[in-house]
């Protein structure tokens, strides 16, 4: 058996007395056992853009039901305890339970008073942009005016999930206190996602909370998806996209290149000065997209107008 030496045993009692020493212990750490079992930050990473997905779709659905321009941006996605998420919502509010089947968990869908009413007012025919803000709760009518929009979210909810699981959101209940959600314990993990929808002058967050649990039980779908979605877009999101770039605008010319002028040769010309262009008569013309070089032709006459025919296209 090795013995230490003096040297060595006066090493070991210094580390002892020195807590900055490198071969001291580490102090204890209290622990907190009401903390949430964290996400990985991949998993958070996916859902994120899960629901930047949905945030999108659900904006242009929105827009053609309300037939008024509408913006949804994802604000956030965090873990938080059930207690932290009921405590972030504002009292009286709008909040359905949504049931997630085929599993057993329940998630909360919640909007602001101050995207509600003006909603309402829309959804009756007004303008939505009235100046009165209301601090109540929705009464039953208005409950049933609004089921019909939540409809449309839960749809686009949906949609945005089947990538990673077939779940059907469907409204199990109604809430306006967020103290009064008991179906989940206070330590109980969640996570939240916050989305911000501004309609006109009008602005007011939707939050999402969805059991933690539910969302780890399908951590090796999220990893599919993410993965897949890394490698290569499918033939669906790749349609999606054409039929959103499909609106855009573009801008069309078509110059004629020649030589510089200077201002002062500029302001010397007169009617009947004649400019030479370096462009011999008979070559193509390149007709400019945005800017860019698109394609090869040549400017013909289509009535009284000029029009741009397209002989080429430029590789």
């Amino acid at each position: 058996m090795a013995q230490l030496s003096q040297t060595e045993i006066d090493q070991v009692f210094k580390s002892v007395k020195d807590p900055d020493h490198p071969d001291s212990a580490a102090k204890p750490v209290p622990y907190d056992f009401r903390r949430p079992d964290r996400i990985a930050k991949d998993q958070l990473r996916a859902i994120h853009q899960l629901h930047d997905n949905f945030a999108r779709n659900l904006a242009s659905s929105l827009s053609a039901y309300l037939r008024a321009y509408v913006v949804v941006n994802l604000v956030s996605v965090e873990q938080l305890s059930f207690a932290e998420f009921s405590q972030c919502l504002p009292s009286p509010t709008v909040m359905v339970c949504l049931g997630m089947k085929p599993f057993d968990g329940i998630a909360v869908l919640e909007m602001n008073p101050s995207l509600i009413f003006p909603l309402l007012e829309m959804l009756l025919g007004g303008s939505g942009r009235g100046t009165t803000r209301y601090n109540r709760e929705v009464t039953e009518i208005e409950q049933q005016i609004l089921d019909t929009l939540f409809k449309i979210m839960l749809h686009d909810l949906k949609e945005a999930w089947h990538g990673v699981s077939n779940i059907d959101f469907t409204i199990e209940g109604r809430e306006t206190e967020p103290q009064l959600l008991q179906f989940l314990a206070p330590t109980e993990a969640v996570v939240s996602i916050g989305l911000e929808v501004r309609i006109g002058e009008t602005t007011g967050m939707m939050n999402l909370g969805v059991p933690s649990i539910i969302i780890k039980m399908l951590r090796h779908k999220f990893d599919q998806q993410w993965s897949v979605r890394k490698s290569e877009s499918t033939e669906e999101e790749q349609s999606r996209v054409l039929s959103i770039v499909k609106k855009a605008n573009v801008a069309l010319e078509v110059r004629l290149q020649g030589p510089s002028l200077s201002i002062e040769s500029l302001l010397k010309l007169d009617v009947g000065d004649v400019l030479s262009f370096d462009h011999v008569v008979g070559k193509p013309l390149s007709l400019l997209a945005n800017g860019k070089v698109k394609y090869q032709g040549q400017v013909v006459a289509q009535g009284r107008k000029r029009a741009f025919l397209v002989e080429a296209l430029e590789v």
